[in-house]
């Protein structure tokens, strides 16, 4: 009856989900963020930029996570999971700490942006691992 979750399925299912929302808050950045902000200027290019960065990198761990997704049902592992909580955590605490600072003015979360920008490292680091350790098939 009770069917458990392949854990394959969670990285395809996290990587769908970090997609969807990192289309939503860059359409939110190109029509809204600016009126909910009431900034411009230096001010306003600022925040857009760091937006920007947080949303650019979202959507490319996306994809990653869709990679690890497809590798971990090839090759179940210890190294592409760590991959793929690597690279969730890891755009959690980077893009979310950028999408905060833009919304809270609060400067100090630019001090963790860092750690979550290591953690991104990791997991491509522990994606190239399992990649390179990937037995070969010959066809």
């Amino acid at each position: 009856m009770f069917q458990t979750y392949p854990r394959n399925r969670v990285w395809l299912t996290c990587g769908a989900i970090l997609g969807c929302l990192g289309v939503v808050l860059g359409a939110f950045a190109a029509h809204g963020l600016k009126s909910y902000l009431g900034v411009g200027g230096d001010e306003w290019t600022a925040k857009q930029a760091n937006w920007e960065t947080a949303a650019r990198y979202q959507m490319y761990h996306a994809l990653a996570l869709l990679a690890v997704g497809l590798l971990a049902a090839r090759r179940d592992s210890l190294c592409i999971h760590l991959a793929g909580a690597a690279m969730l955590l890891g755009t959690i605490i980077f893009s979310g700490c950028l999408y905060a600072l833009v919304l809270t003015g609060q400067k100090s979360l630019g001090a963790v942006v860092p750690i979550g920008g290591t953690l991104m490292i990791v997991g491509w680091s522990c994606l190239a691992i399992s990649v390179i350790r990937e037995p070969r098939t010959v066809e």
